[in-house]
């Protein structure tokens, strides 16, 4: 693909679109970046260029409004130049939740097997940024958004697909917008799976509707994973260990008498092994421990990785152990669902910090939660919502035991409450449920100061 003196506008002035401009006029180009804090109609007038690379938010229809129809075949994005351009493998994840967190770890087991393996896309590292170090024998695992699947028009050679919920929808309407209902948003994660060939694999969670009837979507070969139920070709949790069972694996493998059948089966951990926590990690685990596997990795390096990944950052991150209490960043818990999900991930006792500024969030199922754990000790209340946190709380618990604490107006008066009460084996989780920007400037400065301050502990 030949880019010199071609006339480009990139439309999105934000991490991907910078990296596109650099990448293109590397090559030759002229590159124009429009984003619309420059102008309010900056999508005006595109016709007149050669190729239009939108960024991942950018709506197409938004752009044929303001422009003929013809523009449809100048539009593309970095995503989909990618997969025009990428001599390497590519292995791509998609999903409602888990993708951070699924393709950190294949990239960790590619890694730790001596593959020469890339980790880029929605995560934050745009593929542009390593696509001229790539060749035939590298790896790229990508974790892909919606917006980025849209308008694909080729598929990875390994395709995974995690939970897909409506979930993703409720905390934003711009996100509702963009999709417009819940059929349009599950077909954008499917686009992953639609160009793929027989030679090709797909890896599929089992446990959701959307996740599962993807299928019919897939012409590759498909390895389901699930935590509830046995897979017959897949990755899943049977008496407390993970399992990879791939009948088609070559003859090194045992022979089921009883069929006759090659049913290669292999005990990969223990999932008392596995660092991070909550049973909504071992949906990641197994999607990643399969897709390594298919990419060429042993089982050995697979659950090498397993028992030492400790999470990514501010996502159930376990960063501390200060006189027998752990402490957990999951700062990037900016909805009530995220919430539940990190407190559902542990048994032992624990204090919650919860608060912060929201769209209009609803805490119920939050506060119907909160009330009927035991484990939850006490809870540091913060920011604009704690109110509405701790009303929705006393809802279904009037007379509840747990210890409210009050009043910090900064990070160091937080973790200063916290210290005071807790004991060995608590855990401090930050899963606060709301957005940052009434105390800090995101989510990443929240869970910094957390650390820092935490950290600070131990002199």
């Amino acid at each position: 693909m030949d880019f010199k003196n071609k006339n480009i506008a990139v439309i999105g002035g934000g991490v991907e679109g910078l990296s596109s401009a650099k990448y293109l006029k590397n090559k030759g180009a002229h590159v124009t970046i429009l984003d619309r804090k420059d102008s309010k109609d900056y999508l005006k007038g595109l016709d007149k260029y050669d190729l239009i690379v939108r960024s991942p938010g950018v709506k197409i229809s938004e752009l044929i409004i303001h422009n003929s129809e013809l523009i449809i075949s100048k539009v593309t994005s970095q995503t989909r130049l990618f997969f025009e351009l990428c001599p390497a493998k590519i292995i791509g994840v998609t999903g409602t939740k888990g993708k951070g967190t699924t393709s950190t770890l294949i990239y960790e087991m590619l890694k730790k097997q001596g593959f020469d393996a890339y980790l880029g896309g929605n995560i934050g590292v745009p593929p542009f940024e390593f696509l001229d170090k790539l060749n035939t024998q590298a790896i790229v695992v990508l974790e892909l958004s919606s917006f980025q699947l849209e308008d694909l028009t080729r598929s990875p050679q390994i395709a995974v697909i995690l939970m897909i919920t409506s979930e993703h929808l409720a905390p934003s309407e711009w996100q509702k917008n963009f999709h417009k209902n819940l059929e349009k948003y599950v077909d954008a994660k499917r686009n992953i799976l639609k160009f793929q060939t027989e030679k090709d694999f797909a890896v599929i969670n089992k446990d959701y509707i959307s996740s599962r009837e993807s299928d019919v979507e897939a012409n590759g070969k498909i390895y389901f994973v699930s935590t509830e139920d046995e897979c017959g070709s897949g990755c899943f949790v049977r008496q407390n260990s993970i399992w990879i069972k791939d009948p088609s694996a070559s003859v090194r493998h045992a022979q089921d008498k009883s069929s006759g059948q090659v049913a290669f089966e292999e005990r990969v951990i223990d999932t008392k092994e596995i660092l991070i926590p909550g049973a909504h990690n071992l949906e990641n685990v197994c999607a990643a421990s399969m897709a390594a596997y298919l990419a060429g990795v042993s089982i050995a390096n697979i659950a090498y990785v397993l028992k030492n990944f400790k999470g990514l950052e501010h996502r159930l991150e376990l960063f501390a152990t200060i006189n027998g209490v752990k402490y957990y960043d999951d700062s990037i818990s900016t909805i009530p669902e995220s919430a539940i999900v990190a407190i559902k991930a542990f048994k032992d006792p624990k204090i919650l910090i919860l608060g912060g500024i929201t769209e209009g969030s609803s805490f119920d199922e939050l506060g119907r939660l909160i009330a009927g754990e035991q484990s939850i000790k006490a809870i540091i209340g913060i920011g604009k919502e704690w109110p509405n946190i701790k009303k929705a709380i006393e809802k279904y618990s009037p007379a509840s035991q747990i210890l409210f604490l009050e009043g910090a107006t900064s990070m160091s008066q937080i973790v200063a409450a916290a210290s005071k009460i807790a004991i060995p084996e608590d855990i401090v989780l930050l899963s606060p449920a709301c957005k940052s920007f009434d105390m800090f400037k995101n989510y990443k400065d929240r869970g910094d100061q957390f650390k820092h301050f935490v950290l600070k502990l131990k002199s």
